[in-house]
């Protein structure tokens, strides 16, 4: 399946190819592209199912090749999204390639250390080294046995604020060593890959996270560390039965059966809604304190709301997302077409959430036109939640590409 358009200069192409030799899967998504595109490529991104891990060294070289270009980007996936359909389990490769005019890349091999003074990221280019390009963004394909991207997203917020970053962490392995990283033509089995984007491209970001909100917003008023002790002055357990005695009962058995915490991301609002609440899940209650423990570090003042996920409300926030995205672009005075997109989606979504194939694959095609596309299931997905970035869980992070105005 191959698709392609063309927007204002800007050049995109997507093929997906579902054959099982990984030569004859090369020859398809290449001369689809190639013949797609009809230009250099300014950055190309793959996708592969685990099936054509092995073949990995080949198929870099291929595609650089191919598209005259060096600034290819990859990884291996359990399941593989390429225009409006996810390939799940069985063989695929995604390749999309973009021709961007008058914009520049910038593409690294990202490592994790612990040195003596904490921390670091090894890999920066040089002439990051300075206050990174104004309205740039970063596109990073992680290792999630060797990096943390958690870290280097939480220091990104503080040292480059404003910098969007988009994409995932590598999935379907079962051991360090066995996921695959491309950067160029190079393979690698740690760290992450990433490509810094700046010039007249923009990129427009829709993080749906498929919760909905239960209750009333509530303030921290004594935590530690990941346990939330009270919320509005009364033990957290409390207020979470209070609000269970209120729901309906298809929304208690959602509660029962898998709860989760919306953290305000930014408290400069008096009234909170999608997009607002980073969502982060419930792994633990003590009835004797009253606390409930949570997947993230909070803090008294914080403003919190207990969320519910299932496969209705999962469709109705991605929905709701891209329409209101596509809205927010269209009422835009400079806007242009889209012209391209990403989506990176979590491996606990697809046909293990939803009763129909293809679910945020179809969604995206519906709301934006068939864009060309690709992308994979990730065991983690990046995206900006209240200008802030984050990793995250059961999540659909979609990046949308068009001409800057």
């Amino acid at each position: 399946m191959n698709s392609t358009r063309v927007s204002t200069g800007l050049r995109f192409a997507a093929a997906l190819s579902t054959k099982a030799e990984t030569a004859a899967a090369i020859d398809e998504i290449c001369s689809g592209v190639a013949e797609r595109l009809g230009s250099q490529a300014t950055l190309a991104l793959v996708f592969a199912s685990h099936h054509h891990a092995d073949g990995f060294g080949r198929l870099a070289a291929a595609i650089c090749d191919c598209l005259g270009s060096e600034h290819l980007l990859g990884c291996t996936g359990e399941s593989i999204v390429g225009s409006d359909r996810e390939v799940e389990e069985r063989p695929a490769l995604a390749l999309w390639a973009a021709h961007l005019p008058g914009v520049s890349v910038r593409t690294m091999h990202l490592e994790f250390e612990r040195t003596a003074e904490g921390p670091s990221f090894v890999g920066w280019p040089d002439e990051l080294n300075d206050a990174w390009p104004k309205d740039s963004s970063l596109l990073l394909l992680g290792e999630p046995f060797s990096f943390p991207a958690d870290v280097l997203l939480a220091r990104l917020n503080e040292d480059q604020p404003g910098v969007q970053v988009f994409g995932g962490m590598a999935s379907g392995a079962s051991a360090p060593g066995q996921n695959r990283l491309l950067l160029g033509r190079r393979e690698l089995t740690q760290g992450a890959v990433a490509a810094l984007i700046h010039g007249p491209v923009r990129l427009t970001s829709v993080v749906s996270q498929g919760c909905r909100p239960i209750g009333r917003p509530l303030v921290i008023t004594k935590a530690e560390r990941n346990v939330i002790q009270e919320l509005s002055g009364k033990p957290a357990l409390v207020q979470l039965r209070e609000i269970f005695q209120s729901l309906s009962p298809d929304d208690q058995s959602l509660v029962q059966h898998g709860l989760h915490v919306g953290r305000v991301v930014s408290e400069y609002r008096d009234q909170f809604g999608r997009g607002d609440f980073l969502i982060r899940n419930v792994v633990g209650a003590d009835p004797e304190s009253g606390s409930v423990a949570i997947g993230d570090w909070v803090r008294v003042g914080q403003t919190v709301q207990f969320h519910v996920r299932d496969a209705r409300t999962a469709d109705e926030d991605l929905t709701e997302m891209l329409s209101s995205a596509r809205r927010g672009v269209s009422a835009s005075p400079d806007s242009a077409a889209p012209a391209g997109a990403l989506l990176f989606t979590c491996n606990g979504r697809g046909s293990r959430l939803f009763s129909e194939p293809h679910h945020d694959a179809h969604a995206l095609a519906t709301a934006w036109g068939n864009l060309p596309t690709a992308g994979f299931f990730a065991q983690g997905e990046i995206g900006p939640v209240g200008g802030k970035n984050f990793l995250h869980g059961f999540t659909a992070s979609v990046v949308v590409f068009q001409p800057a105005g």
